[in-house]
């Protein structure tokens, strides 16, 4: 296999890889429960959710994520065969993003790869909300370069999202595809679009995570953590 040290970029999924968004998720779900007095089994409620996101991702791409998350709060509760809840409930929960922890080991990992990597961020979200986040769980982590749907106009796993990303990566630091590793837990979201597009990728798999699996797994390295692709690399170097 290849050696990951023989690449230069890091292009990051962050909400899923880097911070944990189905806890996130969950815990912003929780006073939605609490006023229709529910107990929904965890893996059907992010089901729920991921399929509600998805089809509102497809229908308004070029809408904010957090008035996406907004627009999919009530659409949950609905799917559930719960009360309509209140436009500030919706648009508390849409303002969540920036609350979603970091994995434990994303923020060392984050700094022991910058040492090697080029780190692009290209995520789900928009501009303001990828920056409480950075602010907040992830310690104003240094990215080379940060792309949001918001600047794309579109929501991976639409490959414009990609190309966008090419062509940014290609602008500012004069490397193309080779040079590129889409690293992501998402299957649905980075990985099947990256192979599409021919660029290499690392599946950090965030064991029990359940969002954006597929049975079709595609990687080119596979590691439980971002913090063993980490060591992977410092084995190597």
């Amino acid at each position: 296999m290849t050696k990951l040290s023989n690449y230069s970029v890091l292009v990051f999924d962050c909400y899923g890889t880097l911070v944990d968004w189905e806890s996130g998720v969950l815990d912003a779900l929780q006073p939605l429960l609490a006023l229709n007095t529910a107990s929904v089994p965890r893996d059907h409620l992010l089901t729920v959710f991921h399929e509600c996101e998805a089809a509102q991702q497809a229908k308004t791409p070029h809408l904010p994520y957090r008035d996406l998350l907004a627009a999919v709060h009530p659409q949950v509760a609905a799917r559930l065969g719960f009360r309509e809840p209140t436009a500030e409930a919706n648009q508390a929960f849409g303002s969540s993003i920036g609350t979603w922890p970091a994995f434990p080991d994303s923020v060392d990992a984050l700094r022991r790869l910058a040492e090697h990597y080029k780190l692009v961020i290209l995520s789900n979200v928009d501009r303001e909300s990828f920056a409480v986040t950075n602010a907040g769980p992830l310690q104003n982590t240094p990215f080379d370069l940060i792309i949001t749907a918001q600047d794309v106009g579109s929501y991976k796993p639409d490959l414009r999202n990609f190309e966008f990303m090419l062509a940014a990566v290609g602008e500012k630091f004069g490397m193309g595809k080779e040079q590129i590793i889409q690293t992501a837990q998402s299957q649905f979201h980075d990985h099947h679009p990256a192979r599409q597009m021919g660029i290499k990728s690392s599946w950090i798999v965030r064991p029990g995570a359940l969002m954006g699996n597929t049975a079709d797994e595609m990687y080119d390295w596979k590691f439980d953590t971002l913090g063993q692709m980490a060591d992977a690399l410092t084995a190597e170097t």
